[in-house]
């Protein structure tokens, strides 16, 4: 019994001494100082400690070395200030220099200040000034800073924030990230500085010497190059714009692709291209741009533009010499001509449109072996195996129509609306006024034709039907003027009613009027249905958590020390929050009469909390603050049915001033600010939430007290 209650006491007293020697191991260690003074006026309870010629002040802290030309050192606080020279190394990980660091053993937070440098094995970070959380290991600079990753990549912010632990960076306004081989800059942006990889929110863009790429959410790989931005996503070109809900670049191939809601803007030969997904290659080998879901190539005229629609466009070429391809039921409009065909192809430099018939599938295919390629000009219907469309494109002139291999023309007879002008051959070569109308047509190799001859008043004569070895006929608005055969074999001019129906058509006639676009949004006719994919990407911009949280407030708060207290202050005035607990109510920092506080998450899972009054009227909380300069802004996030008031009381000898704003809050969450001007530069002041009835709801989060600077 005796040696249990010694080895129990052995073992109490053996924790006390670890104890002991832990507290101490906590205390700065002064380990080397050339000279030690004391002045109490100037430094009371304070050593002060100097360097001589043969080396600095060395100064330690658990993990923490620091040398300095002269040092403050407050025992009792267990905090040091250094100066001059000042060198701050953490183990072999991170080493900072400036011309001066204040230092907590109890809180360990480093403030330091002129020109600060901090490296880590991955990253150096410099300002003006910085604060450096060991327990964290975070580090934190908002008066602007800049971090350069193994010298190839350099990163300049107004705020920045290091989480050592992550390898990553938070940077927050006038964000500017250069590398060899791009500039990016935005206005919140997440770096991990271990594998290059960047999230940008806000207005942003993404500058390399080939492209320019603007977003308002997005991720880019600066090592590999690559990335995807979503939000009024766009990439410039030197000749090109792409649009989309979503794109992919991949600036190291010079490769882009885009989903949902796309455009690109050829802005050289004025044309654009929709559809729904698009890949965009560059360089002068691979020079093309790929797009299908609702297809849509345009050809921007000042007075008339072209449309061509199909399951799948492709446009090549240099950017003088672009040609668009479309194919699989591609379709072409124009308001004065249109057309149908397996493919179309378009040369922007020569002006050669083709219609090609592609036979590419079986007999049992009814599309490729009776739907040849079809055009419309006025009332006139064009048929054959391939028919090229030719252009002037300098003045957006048509000039000429080529039909080869079976070549057919039809037109309604305008009067009877029953009988069909017919005429087909081999060949067809159409010529266009300076109206785009079609004006003559010639028609070669073993021609046949059905003219409905009428006299001036518009009656029928009968049915002229003869075969020839070609036709020249002359159109007017789109009807038969004069025409002439040469060569011709036999025929007749006929009355109406000695012809059976049969009689009336030629061998392979196919009215297709149905089929005929009318309009820009007929091209769409007949398509299936589309579902776009659901672009997920990224997920909102969420602010990151104040450097000064609860938990080092209440870490400097516990250390009580007035050397802390400058920590303190300056930080509030680099934050501009100056509120404590800002989001955190049921501290007891807010001060709460007959107002109870309850946890509350709302439908985005954001956490806010609920004020409840125990009180028929006017329950309330408060937090006073020492703030700096006459001006000051206090907001808070509310939303219920309500009216409250919003209080900033100013206190000093005399009497007490007072700003009021009463609001009445919505079931929606909005922001209400209140503008005081202060009695006294430097007085206390108190903010207030008050007014508040019972069985009123009034919910609350983030609220914010700031300094307005002076103009």
């Amino acid at each position: 019994m005796l040696n249990k209650q010694l080895l129990i006491y052995s073992l109490l007293f053996f924790g006390f001494i670890l104890t002991i020697n832990a507290q101490e191991k906590r205390k700065i260690e002064i380990k080397y100082a050339g000279r030690l003074n004391v002045d109490e006026d100037k430094y009371p309870g304070a050593r002060i400690l100097t360097r001589d010629e043969s080396q600095q002040v060395h100064i330690g802290h658990e993990s923490i070395e620091l040398w300095c030309d002269r040092a403050i050192h407050y025992g009792k606080e267990n905090f040091i200030e250094a100066y001059g020279n000042v060198r701050m190394k953490q183990a072999d990980t991170v080493n900072m220099t400036s011309k001066y660091i204040e230092y907590s053993g109890i809180t360990q937070l480093a403030l330091a200040r002129g020109e600060v440098v901090l490296t880590d094995p991955n990253t150096t970070v410099s300002s003006d000034t910085l604060y450096f959380d060991r327990l964290k290991q975070e580090a934190f600079y908002r008066s602007g800073g800049t971090v350069v990753k193994d010298t190839s990549v350099t990163i300049t912010s107004k705020i920045g924030r290091h989480y050592m632990q992550e390898n990553k960076f938070k940077f927050v306004e006038d964000v500017v990230m250069v590398n060899d081989s791009s500039t990016i800059k935005s206005n919140y942006f997440d770096f991990y500085s271990d594998n290059g990889h960047a999230y940008l929110f806000g207005p942003s863009t993404i500058t390399t010497p080939e492209s320019e790429t603007y977003c308002e959410k997005g991720f880019y790989d600066t090592e590999k190059e690559t990335g995807y931005v979503l939000k009024n996503a766009r990439i410039d070109y030197d000749d090109r714009i792409i649009e989309g809900d979503s794109l992919y670049l991949d600036n190291a191939r010079n490769f882009a692709s885009a989903s949902n809601n796309i455009k690109v803007t050829d802005t050289i030969n004025k044309s654009i291209i929709k559809g729904h997904y698009a890949e965009v290659f560059r360089g002068e080998e691979k020079d093309s741009v790929f797009i299908t879901k609702k297809a849509l190539a345009i050809t921007v005229q000042e007075k008339d533009s072209i449309y061509i629609h199909a399951d799948k466009i492709m446009v090549t070429g240099k950017p003088e010499e672009r040609i668009i391809r479309a194919y699989y039921d591609a379709r072409i409009y124009k308001s004065d001509l249109c057309g149908k065909a397996d493919s179309i192809h378009s040369n922007q430099k020569t002006g050669l449109t083709k219609l090609i018939n592609l036979n590419k599938f079986s007999s049992l295919d009814k599309f490729s072996t009776a739907r040849k390629p079809i055009m419309w000009n006025l009332e006139n219907q064009m048929t054959g195996d391939t028919i090229h469309l030719i252009s002037n494109p300098k003045t957006e002139k048509l000039d000429s129509l080529l039909v080869f291999e079976n070549a057919f023309i039809i037109s309604l007879d305008t009067v009877s609306k029953t009988g069909y002008n017919q005429i087909n051959g081999k060949r067809l070569k159409g010529l266009f006024n300076e109206q785009n109308q079609l004006r003559q047509v010639d028609i070669t190799q073993n021609a046949q034709s059905i003219f409905y001859a009428r006299n001036d008043l518009q009656e029928l004569i009968g049915i002229d039907k003869a075969k020839s070895g070609s036709i020249s006929i002359l159109f007017d608005q789109g009807a038969i003027e004069e025409y002439t055969r040469l060569n011709q074999v036999d025929g007749s001019l006929s009355p109406e009613s000695q012809y059976d129906e049969r009689d009336k058509i030629l061998k392979g006639f196919d009215w297709r009027e149905e089929e005929r676009l009318t309009s820009v949004d007929n091209l769409f006719k007949g398509d299936p249905p589309l579902e776009l994919p659901v672009i997920k990407g990224l997920e909102d911009y969420v602010p990151p958590k104040d450097f000064f949280d609860e938990d080092l407030l209440e870490r400097i708060n516990q250390a009580g020390s007035r050397a802390t207290e400058n920590i303190v202050l300056s930080s509030k005035t680099l934050l501009g929050n100056l509120l404590k607990f800002n989001n955190q109510f049921s501290s007891k920092t807010w001060t709460k009469t007959n107002l109870s506080i309850k946890t509350y998450k709302d439908s985005k899972n954001t956490k806010a909390y609920q004020l409840i009054s125990n009180t028929e009227k006017n329950a309330y909380m408060f937090q006073s603050n020492r703030t700096f300069g006459k001006k000051v802004k206090f907001s808070v996030w509310l939303k219920g049915k309500a009216e409250i008031s919003i209080i900033i009381r100013d206190i000093d000898e005399e009497k007490t001033f007072v700003g009021l704003k009463t609001v009445n809050i919505t079931p929606s969450w909005s922001k209400y600010s209140l503008f005081y001007t202060k009695n006294n530069e430097n007085n206390e002041i108190k903010v207030v939430i008050g007014g508040i009835d019972k069985n009123e709801n009034v919910y609350i989060k983030n609220t914010e007290l700031i300094n307005i600077p002076e103009n």
